[in-house]
């Protein structure tokens, strides 16, 4: 099939409307929030059901057609990168919110529904998604899925893969399979779910997605600490949580961080080498007596200032400045590139050091926002593309913030994902037989290479031959061909 028939074949299934394939209009979907790696895709199609999405993804099986699922574009790692002669599927037209039951504790809704929205239906009836990444406002919950996000308040609840009971995908055939448990608490038989949470979409594509919400906790309290330096906050922060303390969140920033936010959003953040962001809920006797332990240890670790929210506006204030931190980045930098390690919390002011070292060493400013409390790290390079040579010395200084972070005994990602940024570090990580593992899982469920591929792995693993209506597309034929 040439391209102008398969222009005609997805116009037939979504009309002319769902159908973008002029260069310049697709240019717009040519990278995700990673906008270092761009490829125009073939083809761009809008599915507004399942029923859409299931015969857009069998028409690419029967020819042998590369596809990518993307959701609002707000990933930071590539994962929803367009593949070169492939199609690209955009789910943000599937955005209805199917069901709301609070007896049982789940919503049901489409891929394409925004984070917050969640919140947003549920909150009338005191419950809210505790998930929350910083770009909550924007990004969709299919996305959200795919990279299984965290977010400021991931250390107290846990990430998407905790929250998401079950899903309807469509296989990369166009077959569609429900797993988990849904409504349930739990499903009998393999455990499905978690691996396809957090799959990049390597997997399937998800079309309907039941999520736990929570009821509202009875009380919460929010405080900001500032310090001179990181490592005197990184000290408190080993003191709350070593007395035995959960907080919903514990957020840390630098002073750089502070600098920028300070000019985008205003928040009123103290002048400061970091600030922590500490927030406690729960019972409301609970919080109370943790909230005076919090301050304690803060003052313990020579915290310069203490500000304790009053009321919702001024929480909302302390957290707003906080989320606002990447696109903030842009009022002293012309362009950033963003990491996502983590490394245990004891090690946090050594990895620190040695980004300042880093820092120093490439000439390049990087700025330090993160989950303090799991140790998962965002530490923004900052650069200027217009200067010859910045770009790929930015990229080299994030690699060895990487590299730095495992050397401490962390890990490549938190929440970001592998996707095309840092699939070459995994073997720093993994061994070739632990990739040959996960590439039997992958290739269970797409045997033959087409959803999303070139994520995550460093090199191409092929599958084996399958039986089945498939014929390779002479594009992908070719491009397997020069790697082998």
């Amino acid at each position: 099939m040439d391209r102008g028939q398969l222009i005609e074949t997805m116009q037939e299934i979504l009309g002319p409307e769902g159908v973008i394939h002029e260069r310049e209009q697709l240019r717009t979907y040519e990278c995700d929030g990673l906008m270092n790696y761009r490829v125009i895709p073939d083809l761009v199609v809008l599915p507004e059901s399942a029923e859409q999405v299931q015969q857009i993804v069998q028409t690419c099986y029967d020819e042998g057609i590369p596809f990518v699922a993307r959701g609002s574009g707000t990933g930071l790692s590539g994962g929803a990168l367009p593949v070169e002669s492939g199609v690209l599927i955009v789910l943000t037209r599937m955005r209805r919110i199917l069901e709301v039951d609070i007896p049982n504790g789940r919503v049901v809704v489409e891929p394409g529904v925004i984070n917050i929205w969640v919140s947003q239906e549920v909150a009338d009836e005191g419950y809210y998604y505790a998930p929350d990444p910083a770009s909550q406002i924007v990004s969709s919950i299919g996305g959200n899925l795919a990279e299984n996000s965290g977010g400021v308040h991931c250390l107290k609840y846990g990430f998407t893969t905790n929250h998401v009971m079950g899903a309807e995908v469509v296989l990369a055939d166009g077959s569609v399979v429900h797993i988990g448990g849904g409504k349930a608490p739990d499903a009998p038989g393999y455990e499905l779910l978690g691996a396809f949470v957090g799959s990049e979409g390597t997997l399937g594509i998800a079309t309907k997605i039941t999520l736990r919400i929570l009821r509202k906790p009875e009380a919460v309290r929010t405080l900001l600490a500032a310090f001179k330096d990181t490592e005197e906050a990184g000290g408190a922060v080993s003191g709350i949580i070593g007395g035995g303390i959960v907080p919903a969140a514990i957020e840390m920033m630098d002073a750089l961080t502070i600098e920028a936010v300070e000019k985008q959003v205003s928040p009123g953040f103290p002048e400061a080498g970091a600030i922590l962001i500490v927030e406690l809920d729960g019972p409301e006797a609970e919080v109370a007596n943790q909230f005076d332990q919090v301050i304690k240890v803060c003052e313990e670790n020579d915290a310069s200032e203490i500000r304790i929210a009053e009321d919702d506006e001024e929480r909302a204030l302390f957290w707003k400045g906080r989320k606002a931190a990447f696109g903030a980045m842009g009022s002293i930098s012309n362009d950033y590139y963003v990491q996502d390690g983590v490394v245990p919390r004891t090690e946090l002011g050594a990895v620190l050091k040695k980004i300042a070292d880093l820092s120093e060493e490439y000439d390049l400013r990087v700025a330090n926002v993160f989950h303090a409390g799991d140790g998962n790290l965002h530490p923004l390079v900052l650069y200027d593309n217009d200067t010859p040579g910045e770009a790929d010395k930015a990229e080299e200084l994030a690699g060895e913030i990487v590299f730095a972070c495992l050397e401490h005994g962390g890990s490549l990602t938190g929440e970001h994902g592998i996707g095309r940024d840092k699939m070459k570090y995994m073997p720093q990580m993994f061994t070739a037989d632990d990739m040959d593992v996960m590439q039997l899982l992958r290739c269970a469920f797409d045997p033959h290479r087409i959803c999303n591929p070139g994520k995550i792995f460093p090199t191409p693993r092929l599958c084996g031959e399958r039986p089945g209506p498939f014929h390779m597309h002479p594009v992908q034929k070719a491009g397997l061909a020069e790697n082998f």
